[in-house]
């Protein structure tokens, strides 16, 4: 298939380059020429722009950091929609709110053209391996149409309803991540504060109750997984200014509901906190780094 894909970050990049490995065309945009060129070895053609990127493609697929960057990117003189024919499907994979996806899937279907909302989760490994699940909002039909260009690039695919379901399900997702994450930060301080060795801690919790995925897979503790994000310094990860703005997200849709949100918001001031102290750009289980006393 002749994809046009936009945003090669963390995410993206990997993403694009097993669309390339799947066996698609692809033509890519991303404003750090460093990105493009690493797809471009890779087999893929430059863009010059979304426009561009849009331009006689079959598939076009979003992978941004935030809503204004797909407002943007969409609807700019050089978007997204100046390029594309009618009739492609828009396959937008960033981490946005419900609103503002049902907002482009409205702007697209006045062009003539569908949209789903398909955010991930899996994290740069999961991107890297092809294995991230996608949950996607849209209709039944559309869900169908897009599995065989995501099954390139992951291996679960929920259709979790029409448009902004998707997001919904993303941002419930990362509100539990974020909020465990903390948990286990305090937990695995705690146990060093009070003398037990770590990894011990880390083995027990992992075939406890305490076990979840901040635990047995990145966990915070440097050396308890010696391959996750705190093994290397907090770095290759989601980053702290990345999981605040989930928090952000998902806090904000409570409110537009009236839904309580307890943990999320207390979580939300420690990824602030650490943020402010100019820690923002490392991996979000460096959160522990609040409880560690360890300075900024």
């Amino acid at each position: 298939m002749k994809i046009g894909f936009i945003g090669l970050g963390h995410m993206g990049a990997p993403m694009a380059l097993n669309l390339i490995k799947a066996g698609h065309a692809l033509t890519v945009f991303d404003l750090s020429a460093e990105a493009l060129q690493t797809l471009v070895d890779a087999g893929a053609t430059k863009a010059a722009s979304p426009k561009a990127a849009a331009t006689g493609a079959e598939w076009v697929i979003t992978m941004l950091p935030a809503a204004a960057h797909v407002r943007t990117v969409l609807s700019a003189e050089d978007g997204v929609l100046a390029g594309i024919a009618k009739g492609v499907t828009i396959i937008d994979s960033s981490t946005i709110d419900p609103a503002s996806a049902k907002e482009f899937g409205a702007l697209a279907a006045k062009h003539g053209n569908a949209f789903v909302d398909a955010p991930v989760s899996g994290g740069t490994g999961g991107a890297a391996a092809g294995t991230l699940t996608f949950m996607v909002g849209g209709s039944a039909a559309l869900y169908e149409s897009v599995k065989p260009v995501l099954s390139g690039m992951g291996k679960n695919i929920v259709h979790c309803g029409e448009t902004g379901t998707g997001q919904v399900a993303k941002i419930c997702n990362n509100l539990v991540l974020g909020v465990t994450m903390a948990g286990v930060a305090e937990a695995m301080a705690l146990g060093e504060a009070l003398g037990i060795d770590t990894k011990v801690l880390g083995g027990i919790m992992n075939t406890s109750t305490g076990r979840c995925w901040s635990s047995d897979t990145y966990n915070p503790f440097p050396g308890v997984i010696e391959t996750a994000p705190s093994s290397r310094g907090y770095t290759g990860g989601f980053g702290t200014d990345l999981m605040l703005k989930d928090m952000g997200l998902a806090t904000d849709a409570a409110k537009s509901v009236h839904q309580p949100a307890y943990m999320g918001a207390l979580a939300q001031q420690l990824y602030q906190a650490m943020s402010s102290r100019g820690d923002g750009k490392l991996d979000f289980s460096a959160i522990i780094k609040l409880y560690r006393g360890e300075q900024g």
